[in-house]
């Protein structure tokens, strides 16, 4: 008889479900829904998109193991009793911008920079509103009552799992090194809650007495469920960026440039990481390893709105980006269009640079948008390097590798071999991979039948990054010469 896991994918906006053969990881069906967006919501709404995509992908009664990958940072504040003290504040809820600033400058006693390279020793990662820490000191600041009914602190795919269990007993509660690296209270070099971090937070009174998920090795069983009258094993699951990770069966040195509305680039590696400019966050993976990660706010938003002025359909705009020659003639698109997050220009945008009578064409325009959009997003690669992380291999995922332009040109602007695998649910096949995992035991995770994949291959163009680092750095002094202004005047003498 077919044994089967089930990986879960719980998200921002909608839950999907895979149920793939225990053995050789082939998809046997699957179901989705979609709930209610925003930048806080009740978790309540996570398990009944759940339930819902679990009746889609037609239930769980052959199914053995069961993980849950799910979104990162969010908080969920649970009282003794364990029930919901307040709406969760997710990982894009920006209120908490400030506290971050506030901690950074705490930790280092008024100074920035060293507060910066001590929140990266101590968790590997630089507060910014996204991770947890900021939300607690923001319900610490403007909601002292919750604060103070708050008994523990969950995060998304932790307070699900733990309702699947029943979520009767906050002390059950339970994590795993990936999720818990996103909340900037936790160590994952040296696995273990970093008190004195929630103490900056929110008090010493709440961090003697707040009960955080324990967080278990990667292929931990952590419990058993009965449904459908047989048990099911849990793990224990993992965040999103992890989940994708195990489901790409990334190796260290792998990256993977994630091209959707904004750009991801991670990459699994043996050691740890310590930014202290902030750019790459420390995560953990969901192997054992570590996840470091950079974001860009500005990916495939570049191509669209170029492919929009230029009225072309994706094909068309394809097909005239790969009949200009790298370098688009001189042409550089700068794609700061929502500002930039990585490198840190929040009041940047947009520009096009190297404009004469020859080569502003179509064809030219179409070019310079992806050769500009892929080294915006691969200063995430750039940093690794920086940090003495070896790079070998890009895997290219999301709607904008879809494109076979992008695919073409990025080995000539990243310098890398490129792999496009077969378009999957990563995150949910990743967690997939965890049950069957847990189920089977073992060091390793199990070796699945591989995704079908398209490799890319061409001559390195160094002159495409050169020229967009010399365009793009015209924004900094710029930037630079606007602050001296507003610090000493003008500077104009007459």
């Amino acid at each position: 008889m077919q044994q089967l896991v089930a990986g879960v994918d719980s998200s921002t906006q909608s839950c999907k479900v895979v149920i793939r053969d225990l053995h050789t990881g082939k998809l046997v069906r699957s179901g989705a829904a979609r709930h209610r967006r925003g930048t806080e919501i009740d978790p309540q709404v996570w398990r009944s998109a759940f339930d819902e995509a679990v009746h889609q992908a037609g239930g769980l009664d052959d199914v053995v193991a069961l993980s849950i990958a799910g979104q990162q940072h969010g908080m969920v504040a649970l009282d003794e009793r364990g029930a919901v003290v307040r709406n969760a504040i997710l990982w894009n809820d920006t209120r908490s911008a400030r506290d971050a600033v506030d901690l950074i400058s705490e930790l280092g006693n008024g100074n920035e920079r060293e507060g910066k390279r001590r929140w990266a020793d101590r968790t590997g990662s630089v507060p910014v509103a996204s991770l947890t820490v900021t939300k607690i000191r923001w319900m610490a600041t403007h909601e002292p009552d919750n604060l103070a009914r708050t008994a523990a602190v969950a995060l998304p795919h932790d307070w699900l799992t733990w309702d699947l269990l029943g979520g009767n007993d906050i002390n059950t509660l339970v994590t795993d090194r990936s999720d818990a690296s996103g909340t900037g209270y936790y160590s994952a070099q040296d696995n273990e809650y970093c008190k004195d971090l929630l103490e900056l937070a929110a008090g010493a009174e709440f961090a003697d007495r707040v009960r955080l998920p324990w967080v278990a090795s990667p292929a931990r069983r952590v419990s058993e469920v009965k449904i459908d009258g047989r048990n099911l094993v849990i793990g224990p699951g993992a965040g999103d960026n992890a989940g994708a990770a195990l489901g790409l069966g990334l190796k260290p040195g792998e990256v993977a440039i994630s091209i959707g509305t904004s750009g991801v680039v991670s990459l699994v590696s043996a050691v740890a990481t310590h930014d202290p400019e902030g750019y790459v966050t420390g995560f953990a993976d969901a192997s054992g390893n570590y996840l470091p990660l950079v974001c860009t706010l500005n990916a495939s938003r570049v191509v669209d709105t170029f492919r929009a002025l230029l009225n072309m359909s994706h094909a068309e705009f394809s097909r005239a980006a790969l009949c200009a020659p790298p370098g688009a003639e001189g042409l550089v698109v700068v794609p700061y269009f929502e500002g930039e997050r990585t490198p840190n220009y929040p009041d940047a945008t947009g520009s096009i640079h190297g404009i004469t009578c020859e080569n502003l064409t179509t064809s030219n325009i179409a070019r310079a948008a992806i050769e500009g959009m892929l080294c915006g997003v691969g200063v995430g690669i750039r940093a690794f390097q920086q940090l003495g992380i070896p790079v070998t291999k890009v895997n290219l995922i999301g709607g904008g590798a879809q494109s076979e332009a992008v695919r073409r040109i990025a080995p000539s602007v990243l310098g890398l071999p490129v792999c496009v695998p077969e378009y999957s649910e990563y995150v949910a096949d990743g967690a997939a991979r965890q049950a069957a995992w847990v189920y089977e035991g073992g060091a390793e995770p199990p070796v699945w039948t591989p995704h079908l994949s398209s490799d890319y291959i061409c001559d390195y163009a160094p002159f495409i990054l050169e020229r967009f680092q010399e365009m793009s750095s015209r924004f900094m002094l710029r930037s630079e010469a606007r602050a001296d202004v507003g610090r000493h005047g003008s500077g104009i003498q007459l």
